[in-house]
Parts: C-alpha cells; structure tokens; sequence
C-alpha cells in the first residue's frame, strides 16, 4: 500500500483518545465559556468529525478571535515555507481546551504589581522585577580531606573456585 497520503494519514494514534478515557464526552466541554482572544490550545477529539480541523494544527495553541453557536474561531501562527503565515480556523469546541500558557506570566504580573504597590507605600523605589535565569552555583574549598587510593583486585578464578 504506498503512498498513503489521504486527509487523514498517520492519525491513527494522533487521534486516538486517552487511556482511561473513552466514553461519552463530559458536559463541561459544551458549557465552558470561551471569549474573544483567549487562548485555546487545539487537541482533536477523533470519535466527532464534524469542525474536526486538519492535522496539522494537532497541539497547536491560538487566540479566539470568533466565537460561534458551536465552534471557535481560533488564530494560530503557521510556517510555510521561510515565512509566519497567521491562520484563521474555525473548530468545534470538542477540539479546544483552554490554554494554559499564560498562567505564570499572570501569576507574574500580578505579584509583581503587588510588590510594587508596597514598594510605593512604604516610598522606597519600585522593584526590579527582571526574571534572571539560574546562575552557576559558587565554589568552595574541602577541608579536612584525607585522599584514600583504591586499586583494583584482580580476579582468580583457580583460587576462587566455582560455587
């Protein structure tokens, strides 16, 4: 069978659902609210094929920019070829969960704000609130070390004798 190359080639375990979870569809995917410019990230529910999108956009994550009786208008970045091309998809929302990708930096924003309102309370300058990335640990000395050289012992088997 060459040249498999239908809609559909190589889903088979892409769209397959999770260990543990077959069965009907919860009802919080139906009721979740959604809003325009949200962040979703798109993961194809393979037992509805209607507003199913193309594979590619498996695990992707967009901004809504739609928002329809039944499915979501999702943005998502694309590359073709050398360039970003932004797409605009429409996809029901069995194939979209809310994205988790902005909750540290909101968790950031909002702890940051927070220190810099007590920073003007108390009058002393705002904070930098810089993220730096992990630094090399420092050096230090041993002391008190006593080196110990260890040789190896060779192996007999003549005197050693078989269990």
């Amino acid at each position: 069978m060459p040249g498999t190359s239908g809609l559909r080639s190589g889903t088979r375990h892409m769209f397959a659902r999770g260990f543990r979870n077959h069965g009907l569809i919860p009802l919080t995917v139906y009721l979740r609210n959604y809003k325009v410019g949200d962040y979703v990230d798109i993961k194809v529910h393979g037992a509805v094929h209607k507003g199913m999108p193309h594979k590619w956009y498996q695990g992707k994550t967009g901004v809504i920019w739609n928002v329809t009786k039944r499915a979501l208008g999702v943005e998502i970045n694309k590359r073709v070829g050398n360039r970003i091309m932004s797409k605009r998809i429409h996809v029901r929302v069995e194939h979209v969960q809310p994205s988790r990708c902005r909750e540290d930096y909101l968790a950031r924003r909002v702890s940051n704000d927070a220190a810099r309102a007590a920073a003007k309370k108390s009058g002393e300058p705002a904070p930098v609130n810089k993220r730096i990335a992990a630094q090399p640990r420092p050096g230090y000395m041993l002391t008190n070390v006593k080196l110990e050289t260890i040789t190896a012992i060779p192996y007999d088997i003549i005197k050693e004798g078989l269990q």
